[in-house]
């Protein structure tokens, strides 16, 4: 027999132990690979209990590049440039010059966006608020995110912003509903969340990111993972035909008539306007429940 007081001193008593997290409030295990899948789910889970509780039937996704300004700034983002250039004739200063009256060009984007938005939004509202119906969703962070989001704050509506966590602070935008904004670690399950509800999707001007999300839109439609009574409108030809020659893929064969038809074009807000609520109404005037199977 060990003493009793061998017994109250041994590693083991639980006058010498903590006790131990929980694991889901452990953050050394929520952070590990071991946790992935759930943090995997939980992106998938709050989405999904929020959309429920404001009643989101289904979304128009509008997306482009967040460097665009608004009229305003860029306005005076050129003045700014122009004082600090004035006198100097190199090229370094020249291309700043460029650069800023580049923006100062690209803010259109950014106005007619939020214009396009409003208008959405304004019209999406006649439809009322159990279930809400079209939506507005972004990406949650500036330039034409900001403009979508801004655009349906202005008509009285709400909007969705699905932001993505990235290595350099990118805030969500002010006009995000507040119960309406997220934030993503896995850019598949914000990409998840920009089709899963989404009836139409008008794409804006922009680079990587944007390309990004319109290829993989584009693929699962093509796929048949997405429907191909799903919008997508591409606005502002002068930038798209530069940027991408659809017609020489149509040409030599690497997509099909039928695959080329799955894009729409629009110049003006009043066109873009017309096309989304014309579709909409053509195909999606009752809420499809399978979007929230």
């Amino acid at each position: 027999m060990f003493p009793a007081r061998a017994v109250l001193e041994s590693p083991l008593s639980p006058r010498h132990l903590k006790l131990a997290p929980i694991s889901h409030r452990n953050p050394e295990f929520m952070e590990s690979v071991t946790a992935r899948p759930i943090r995997i789910l939980g992106e998938y889970l709050d989405p999904l209990t929020r959309f429920r509780r404001e009643g989101i039937g289904d979304s128009i996704v509008i997306f482009g590049s967040a460097r665009i300004l608004p009229r305003d700034r860029a306005l005076a983002h050129l003045r700014a440039v122009r004082r600090a250039e004035r006198g100097k004739r190199s090229a370094a200063s020249h291309k700043r010059l460029e650069a800023a009256q580049s923006l100062v060009e690209m803010s259109r984007y950014y106005e007619e966006a939020r214009e396009l938005s409003r208008r959405i939004t304004r019209w999406a509202r006649r439809f009322g608020d159990r279930p809400r119906r079209f939506v507005i969703c972004s990406g949650g962070g500036p330039g034409i995110m900001e403009a979508a989001n801004r655009g349906a704050a202005e008509a009285g509506g709400k909007s969705v912003g699905l932001a993505i966590e990235l290595p350099h602070e990118q805030s969500p935008n002010r006009y995000i509903s507040p119960e309406l904004n997220f934030q993503f670690h896995y850019f598949f399950m914000r990409k998840l969340w920009f089709a899963q509800l989404a009836q139409a999707l008008i794409v804006f001007p922009g680079g990587f990111g944007t390309m990004d999300e319109l290829w993989e839109m584009l693929t699962l439609m093509q796929t048949g993972k997405m429907s191909r009574r799903n919008l997508i409108l591409m606005y502002g030809r002068p930038y798209w035909d530069e940027v991408l020659n659809w017609k020489a893929m149509l040409r030599r064969g690497t997509i099909d008539e039928r695959e080329y038809g799955l894009l729409q074009c629009a110049d003006t807000v009043p066109e873009a306007f017309q096309r989304v609520t014309r579709w909409l109404l053509r195909y999606h005037r009752k809420l499809d429940s399978s979007l929230h199977d």
